[in-house]
């Protein structure tokens, strides 16, 4: 495996070696870091250390990633829409309904699975069952998602997410019809106290902040699609906060009030725009992916008053008298094309 070498910042200085392993994405906990450290795979300006080592400036960290066991998980022939690809990253449209790494329950049938097939070379530092994974998007959810193939780009890369330098924009379509054309929601996440498998909104939780912007309405049916951006990540985080402003992703099976909403298997929420640097060359690289057949077919079904005209900035207002309702491919290009400041 690669030696990676990482200088210590001053922002770093008085943290703990096993503490900074994991807040640099190097291991998934600290008690990976540790093993490691006692294992001579972390070191010091090539020396040994101890796991409870305080960092100071200007410190040399190598890190030696130890070689894979004998992958469990195997490769399957599963079809991938491969975005972009070159020697450092590969970034991927997702499909709804796939799950991103094995895990209790999903031990094959993964991204991860189709990933050892068509890409096959992949960072290691989060172990066999989630190479190359640097961020996630839920099973239900589709869209872009990038993909580390070594770990210098696998360090760069979780850099840029702890940092809130990776932009991931969603479109979404939720119950209600809102009002304000702008939003901000700012409340913490954490597991549910009375349902460890869902998340909530907790005072003990992680701090939380999505912003989101109305792109179209429809009173008649009581829908709104929205535009979000995730400037944290949390699990499930445009999910539950959406549903804490009652207004929950049409078709959420944990979070929405009833299943299977306009045949959904699933939310309809789209991961449909991703922007990052890239990890070798410091290029900024934006990436967008329409929303699948079923995402458009809602929208076809909501066609029938697809916004409210009347309502000032609605995207049929900007018309002229006359103009046909927007149809779906209209409110697709409204939301790449509509000249507003960055949400």
């Amino acid at each position: 495996m690669e030696v990676v070498r990482l200088s210590v910042t001053p922002e770093a200085a008085d943290s703990r070696i096993d503490v900074w392993l994991v807040q640099k994405g190097l291991v998934p906990s600290r008690s990976h870091g540790q093993n490691w450290i006692k294992e001579g795979l972390v070191t010091l300006d090539g020396g040994p250390l101890k796991a409870n080592y305080r960092l100071r400036p200007g410190d040399v960290i190598e890190v030696t990633p130890p070689a894979p066991e004998a992958a469990a998980i195997l490769p399957e022939d599963i079809p991938l829409d491969i975005v972009f690809q070159d020697g450092d990253i590969a970034v991927i449209n997702k499909p709804a309904g796939l799950v991103v790494h094995p895990a209790e329950g999903h031990w094959s049938g993964t991204l991860v699975n189709a990933l050892l097939h068509h890409i096959k070379d992949l960072s290691g530092i989060n172990g066999e069952l989630r190479p190359g994974i640097v961020h996630r998007i839920d099973k239900d959810t589709s869209g872009l998602l990038v993909v580390a193939k070594n770990d210098r780009a696998h360090i760069h890369l979780t850099e840029q997410v702890k940092d809130h330098r990776v932009r991931r924009e969603y479109l979404a379509i939720v119950h209600g019809v809102i009002d304000a054309e702008t939003g901000r929601i700012e409340a913490p996440i954490g597991r549910d106290p009375k349902d460890r498998q869902r998340m909530a909104v907790t005072a003990g939780g992680k701090g939380a902040v999505t912003h989101f912007r109305v792109l179209a309405r429809f009173p008649e049916q009581g829908f709104s699609l929205l535009h979000c951006r995730l400037e944290t990540g949390r699990t499930h985080q445009i999910r539950v906060h959406l549903a804490h402003i009652d207004h929950p992703v049409a078709g959420d099976p944990k979070y929405g009030p009833r299943k299977g909403a306009f045949g959904l298997t699933g939310q309809a929420l789209h991961a449909w725009k991703l922007e990052f640097v890239h990890p070798r060359s410091g290029e900024p690289l934006q990436f967008r992916a329409d929303p699948p057949a079923a995402f458009v077919q809602v929208l076809e079904t909501l066609q029938g008053n697809p916004t409210d005209p009347t309502h000032p900035g609605s995207p049929a207002s900007q018309g002229n008298e006359g103009d046909s309702p927007l149809t779906k491919f209209d409110l697709l290009r409204y939301t790449q094309l509509k000249q507003e400041p960055p949400l």
